[in-house]
């Protein structure tokens, strides 16, 4: 059996693979797979290094962490394009959605790790200096749930901790709900920085020992992820009952709205302007040393299976 692990269940970007499986779409392409339903942020590079897992969906960027210079690992699809972050503030701010300038003196709460890594690069680009212009970034509150993390953002506004908060669309999504956040920035709308949307992309990756020695494995979960995109575009409505299987109630009953909103941004193609955006992220936050060519990061073998 293959084992899939995404960065984190509840990110409508990500969603699309846990689709794939809930679907039944990599049973189609004859591979027997399970879906984790862990916080794989936490040790999901790490494990697929290991070969625990098998299957990584996430930042296109992360597996980085245990594949130094990206050696071992490739990019098989895109899940979704572009930069899949937001911003929330609170509801009654005053400020203009999109203006960079009215995060000066904020405390903007954010998961450690690779979202910080993305907001403080963001915060760069926008000439927003910490110290200088009083912005803190302060650590979202403490879950012992995994399957609680999205709730965090929305709790660090309740809780008085932070002005603001950066996340995923699930994560915003809360806050709207609830009355209490409203967005301030969509990275993939084109807010944000010049070439913001190109910071990330949600990926799927794997290593190359499997696509060496499984190359029928490989080609079969490209087809899977097409085919979930295809099936999501057509009805969002079907992530309903796969959210009430894999989230807690209130994020079920978000998903469908969410997985409408981003459809349009459905697409397994990896183009070259995407991995140019994601090189001078990883450069400019240590991840790279260098840019890598196109090959060096992307499975582009397979590149015939992201259109049906």
């Amino acid at each position: 059996m293959f084992r899939l692990c995404l960065a984190d269940l509840d990110s409508p970007s990500y969603f699309v693979a846990a689709a794939a499986v809930e679907l039944g779409f990599f049973e189609e392409e004859g591979i027997d797979v399970a879906l984790e339903r862990a916080y794989g942020a936490l040790d999901g590079p790490e494990r697929l290094k290991s070969g625990a897992v098998h299957f990584l969906g996430g930042p296109a960027y992360m597996a980085t962490r245990a594949f130094p210079g990206w050696q071992g690992a490739r990019l098989l699809c895109a899940l979704a394009q572009y930069s899949y972050w937001f911003l929330a503030v609170r509801a009654d701010f005053a400020v203009r959605r999109g203006d960079l300038a009215a995060l000066k003196g904020l405390r903007i709460s954010s998961s450690t790790a690779f979202p910080e890594l993305g907001l403080r690069h963001l915060l760069r680009q926008a000439g927003i200096a910490l110290e200088r212009d009083r912005v803190s970034i302060v650590p979202l509150p403490a879950t012992r749930d995994a399957h609680l993390k999205y709730r965090v953002g929305v709790a660090a506004l309740e809780q008085d901790i932070a002005d603001a908060y950066w996340g995923n669309g699930m994560r915003l999504a809360l806050g709207e709900r609830l009355g209490v956040a409203k967005l301030h920035l969509d990275l993939r709308r084109g807010d944000g920085p010049p070439g913001a949307r190109f910071y990330n992309f949600a990926a799927l990756t794997t290593t190359e020992r499997l696509i060496e020695e499984r190359p029928d494995i490989a080609a079969g979960a490209v087809r899977a992820i097409v085919k979930a995109q295809a099936a999501l575009k057509a009805d969002p409505s079907r992530a309903t009952p796969i959210g009430e299987h894999l989230f807690a109630p209130e994020a079920a009953a978000l998903i469908a709205d969410l997985i409408a909103r981003d459809a349009p941004f459905y697409d397994a193609a990896i183009s070259a302007q995407a991995i140019d955006g994601i090189n001078s992220f990883a450069v400019a936050n240590g991840l790279l040393t260098e840019p890598l060519a196109y090959d060096r990061l992307v499975a582009a073998q397979f590149r015939d299976f992201w259109q049906r």
